[in-house]
């Protein structure tokens, strides 16, 4: 039985849902984005790296709230800031399978993307990526994120081929029987 009354938050918080649960936030700061520092990354993604239920969870994402002062006259973005697309080159290096899992409806692919293909901003298109630097960098996330699920045990090729119709490609079967 109970203590709460209805209306009443229970004692440890607000339940959530599997969705959110499955949903991980890496809080990043100017210090870590200066020094490399992966630390609050890792702190998040190695703890379920391994959860094989996590990784097959279709929910499951992450994203990044990004704390980088600026003067109110920098117009760049954040992805127009070499400490921050530093910081990000050496996260995919660590974690290269991460697109598969950053929270797309929030527009986190497209800034991770930003980070690490050249690109430029328009006002009225938004970003536009460099369009060979994008297919080079969709291409060789399809090659390595494939291998990866595979080797994982994960069955992600929708996932995967989703991943890059949101970046514009559309795969055909084919090419994934040649993998």
């Amino acid at each position: 039985m109970s203590d709460n009354m209805p209306g009443d938050m229970p004692k440890d918080g607000p339940q959530k849902d599997g969705a959110d649960l499955a949903k991980r936030a890496i809080a990043l700061n100017l210090s870590h984005l200066q020094t490399l520092d992966l630390s609050p990354a890792q702190a998040v993604i190695d703890v379920i790296a391994t959860d094989q239920n996590y990784l097959r969870n279709p929910e499951a994402s992450f994203s990044f709230e990004i704390d980088f002062p600026r003067e109110p006259s920098d117009p760049r973005e954040l992805s127009e800031i070499p400490e921050v697309r530093l910081w990000f080159i050496r996260l995919d290096t660590r974690y290269p399978w991460l697109p598969l899992y950053l929270d797309w409806e929030s527009g986190e692919l497209s800034r991770y993307t930003a980070m690490l293909v050249p690109h430029q901003f328009s006002p009225i298109d938004g970003i536009r990526y460099n369009p060979e630097a994008l297919e080079i960098f969709v291409m060789a996330k399809v090659f390595a994120l494939d291998r990866w699920l595979k080797q994982n045990d994960i069955d992600g090729r929708s996932r995967l081929k989703f991943m890059t119709q949101m970046l514009g490609y559309e795969l055909d079967d084919e090419l994934f029987n040649l993998l």
